[in-house]
């Protein structure tokens, strides 16, 4: 038995049909919830480290090694019975669409450093981080996160119960 099904049988009646009705749906917020910790904590590592100068690009790396570990989780776990592709054109447009989700994930953050001049010394330390945080860490992953689920189901495993 699984651990999603294991916590689903102590979840009571009717909310435990709608999430297994939304099984696939759960798991890959369970990915999201990991990925973004990942994320936050590369990010900030990076940012307030050896990466100081250039958040963006600190942003973009912490992004890639979560969008990795997003892969091989949403392959195996939440969408572990859909398919309908060779694996390398799955990779391929996993990752391509990773990409389109990694620029919708970074424009707010881009926005609130560099349109809206959300930084040290045109504000306070605290502003920026709060900004960047808001910016990079909410809205942006909100916003990609949507654009990822929908296009995952549309594209890349786009057939369920393609696989056992």
């Amino acid at each position: 038995m699984s651990l999603v099904s294991a916590l689903l049988r102590r979840v009571p009646q009717p909310l435990r049909g709608v999430l297994l009705k939304h099984r696939e749906l759960l798991k890959f917020g369970v990915v999201g919830a990991t990925t973004f910790l990942i994320d936050t904590a590369i990010f900030y590592f990076l940012k307030t480290t050896v990466l100081a100068p250039k958040p963006v690009t600190a942003k973009i790396v912490a992004t890639l090694i979560a969008t990795i570990t997003s892969y091989v989780l949403n392959r195996e776990w939440s969408f572990r019975t859909r398919g309908g592709r060779e694996r390398h054109h799955e990779a391929f447009l996993f990752f391509l669409v990773s990409g389109l989700a990694l620029a919708l994930n970074t424009a707010p953050l881009w926005i609130s450093r560099y349109l809206l001049d959300l930084q040290v010394p045109d504000t306070s330390r605290v502003a920026q981080e709060l900004g960047d945080f808001i910016s990079a860490q909410v809205i942006g992953t909100l916003i990609a996160m949507v654009f990822r689920y929908w296009a995952m189901r549309r594209f890349v495993f786009p057939e369920p119960e393609a696989r056992n």
